[in-house]
Order: structure tokens, then C-alpha cells, then sequence
């Protein structure tokens, strides 16, 4: 393996992740200040959801044409834009304008990861299932962690430099890493040796689309309750303060990281996707079963849903990087990033989703219904992703 050019993507990957968190963690606490409702704020992201979606099917057929280090660079540059766009005056910041800043910034966001994940695929050998499954998942387990510490960055730099000072200090930073991977990266990575047409973007692979398919439900599972329903349940129905709730999710994603890295330490290469798929439905069901019945128990309520999240966490962890790994192993080595950014298209759809049915179902009808919802996507999810297994 090409240890260097890993590095290098590792370290791309690393820097802008910081950024993303710590922006997410910036537009909640300030846009929160200036008076803005929960609801109000979650759709700020909508865009950078959806864009995420036609991001991941061009973003591939670009990865394919001109190659990855040309498209990672091209996503820290439009990184540096959205940074850009949110240091105007605040009378200026209107819902519209920041929606379409955050909307650069998931393209930018989709086409590092998509870039990243991809470019493993080129610097391991193709027989070398257990290698490769090892550096996926610390390249994935390192990212969410650094996001949890992205989130503290976040809210640390707005307490230290104010909202346009945080702003243009992570500007400083993207700029110094995209001057330093236009001379370190690797030329022509992953440009496939024909060049594939445009109508190619969409997947003709039977255990792509199965294990995209599963991808979506799996990632709309965890959005339908930890996007909206969990953040307000925390602050609204248990009193936590702004900052407790943004701590405690940051320490979630920091341990949901670690556990994504060790994740082929606890389920090898050959584990069974639809196994784990299973044992993570139990999770948000049995919470939805203590939360409406606990307290006859004796059960608390708080005590249910932070023992559940670290499950989740634990079990989700090892689904994802179950996933990420069998999406590098079965993706085309020629014009891979085809492959890959098809099957984060559908990550993208299934966190798109997750996102709308979080604030819709929450507010149609409480968080116990969200759980009851995750779970569904989660049995969904594991049947889908079943006939893999025969393969």
C-alpha cells in the first residue's frame, strides 16, 4: 500500500471534517443566539442534505473523468467558499443565503468523502479484503471522531474569535491544506481508463444497488430520531442546557468514531451485515418500549435514552463500517469512484429523509414515534442487504 499518498488523503480528509463539524456546531449556536427556532435551524441543513444526494452521482462521473485528487481539491475550494459566503454583515444573513452557503458546503462536503473512500480502493491491492476493510474503517472511524471534536472546535472558537473570527480561521487552515495536497497528491488517481458517458452515473450492479439500498435506510434510521428529536427531547422535555446537549453529542460521535475504527477487531471481514443490521433494531425498539412503559418499571427516562445511544452507537458503528468496507471490495477497481459515489448518493438520500421525517414525525406525533420509525428502517435495512450474504 502507497502509505504516503494515505496520509495525504487521510490528512485532506481529516482537516476539512474539522471544518464541517465545527461549521454545523457554529450555524446551530450562533443562528440559535439570534433567535432562530429549532425547527428553523434543521432546515438550514436541508440543502446541504439534498445537495449531498446530486453530489455523489456527479461528483463519481467527475472522479472518473478528470480523477480524485482533482476532485477532493475542487471540494476544500468550495469548502473555503461556503466559510466565505457566511462572513458578510449579520443583517445579511437571512435563511435563504445561509441555506444556499450550506448547500455549497455539502457538495463540497460529499465530494471530499466521496474522493477519499474512493481513493483507498486504488493504493490497496484488489485481493487484499482484510487490508483494505482495516483502512476503511480507521479513515471512517478517525472522520466522525475528529467531526465530535469539530463540534467542541466549533463552539470553542465562536466562544474565543466571535462568528466571522471562527470563520476565517478555518479559512486559514482549508487554504494551507489545499496549497499543500495541489503538490502532494498523486496525479490521475482513479481516472478510469475509458472514459465513462454521463448516463453511467447510475449503478447497473445488482450488489451495488442491494447494498445501497441498505445503506439509505440504515443512515435514515439514525437521522429519523438523532437529527431533530433527540437535540429538542434533550433541551425541551429534560431541561439540558445548549451546551450539555451539544457536548454530549460530540461525545457520541468521538466514541461512534472510535468504534468505527476498531469495528474489524469486533465483526471480521466475512461478518454477516444482515446479522448486525439486526441486533441494531433492537436498540431504538427497546427504547421506544422503556420510554413508553419504563416508568411503571422504574425505569428512567433520561437513563433509557443515554444508555440506548451508546448501543446505537457501538452496533451502529459497526454496521457503517461493515457497509463502507463491502462498498470499496465489490466497487469496480477501473473508474471506482462511479461505484462509490452512487452508493453515497444513497447515503445522502437516506440522511435527506432522516432529516425531514425527524422534525415532520416529531412534531406530528413525539420522539417515541421516531424510534418506532428507526427501527422499521433498520428491519428494512437488514433484510435488503441479506442476499449479499449468498453471494
Amino acid at each position: 500500500m502507497n502509505i504516503k499518498q494515505y496520509l495525504v488523503i487521510t490528512g485532506n480528509y481529516w482537516a476539512f471534517t474539522l471544518t464541517d463539524g465545527a461549521l454545523r456546531m457554529l450555524v446551530v449556536l450562533f443562528f440559535h443566539q439570534l433567535g432562530y427556532s429549532p425547527l428553523e435551524i434543521a432546515m438550514l441543513f436541508v440543502f446541504y442534505e439534498f445537495f449531498g444526494v446530486v453530489t455523489n452521482l456527479v461528483g463519481g462521473y467527475l472522479g472518473a473523468r478528470i480523477g480524485l485528487n482533482r476532485t477532493m481539491q475542487i471540494g476544500l475550494v468550495l469548502q473555503i467558499i461556503a466559510l466565505a459566503a457566511l462572513t458578510v454583515p449579520t443583517e445579511f444573513l437571512s435563511i435563504v443565503w445561509v441555506m444556499f452557503a450550506q448547500a455549497i458546503s455539502g457538495i463540497a462536503k460529499d465530494l471530499n468523502k466521496m474522493s477519499a473512500k474512493s481513493a483507498i480502493k486504488m493504493l490497496v491491492p484488489g485481493d487484499a479484503h482484510g487490508t483494505l476493510y482495516k483502512w476503511v474503517a480507521i479513515l471512517t472511524g478517525s472522520k466522525n471522531a475528529l467531526k465530535g471534536v469539530g463540534f467542541f472546535l466549533g463552539g470553542l472558537l465562536l466562544t474565543l474569535l466571535g462568528f466571522v473570527g471562527a470563520l476565517y480561521a478555518m479559512i486559514g487552515l482549508l487554504a494551507v491544506v489545499w496549497i499543500a495536497s495541489l503538490f502532494l497528491l498523486q496525479g490521475e488517481l482513479g481516472v478510469a481508463k475509458a472514459k465513462p458517458k454521463f448516463k453511467e452515473i447510475l449503478s447497473k450492479s445488482r450488489a451495488i444497488n442491494i447494498l445501497s439500498a441498505a445503506r439509505m435506510f440504515l443512515f435514515g434510521a439514525r437521522d429519523v430520531w438523532f437529527v431533530i428529536a433527540l437535540p429538542v427531547t434533550l433541551s425541551q422535555v429534560f431541561g439540558w442546557d445548549h451546551w450539555q446537549v451539544g457536548a454530549f453529542l460530540a461525545i457520541w460521535v468521538i466514541f461512534y468514531g472510535f468504534i468505527q475504527a476498531i469495528a474489524p477487531k469486533i465483526a471480521k471481514a466475512d461478518a454477516s451485515a444482515f446479522l448486525w443490521a439486526g441486533l441494531l433494531t433492537l436498540v431504538p425498539l427497546t427504547i421506544a418500549v422503556l420510554l413508553q412503559f419504563g416508568s411503571a418499571w422504574g425505569v428512567s427516562p433520561q437513563l433509557s435514552i443515554v444508555i440506548g445511544l451508546l448501543l446505537f452507537a457501538m452496533l451502529f458503528a459497526i454496521n457503517s463500517s461493515l457497509h463502507s468496507y463491502l462498498i470499496i471490495r465489490i466497487a469496480s477497481a477501473d473508474g471506482v469512484s462511479l461505484d462509490v459515489g452512487f452508493y453515497y448518493m444513497a447515503n445522502a438520500m437516506g440522511r435527506l429523509i432522516g432529516t425531514v421525517l425527524s422534525g415532520l414525525v416529531f412534531q406530528m406525533a413525539g420522539f417515541v414515534a421516531c424510534l418506532l420509525i428507526s427501527a422499521l428502517f433498520l428491519a428494512l435495512s437488514a433484510i435488503i442487504v441479506k442476499p449479499l450474504e449468498a453471494q
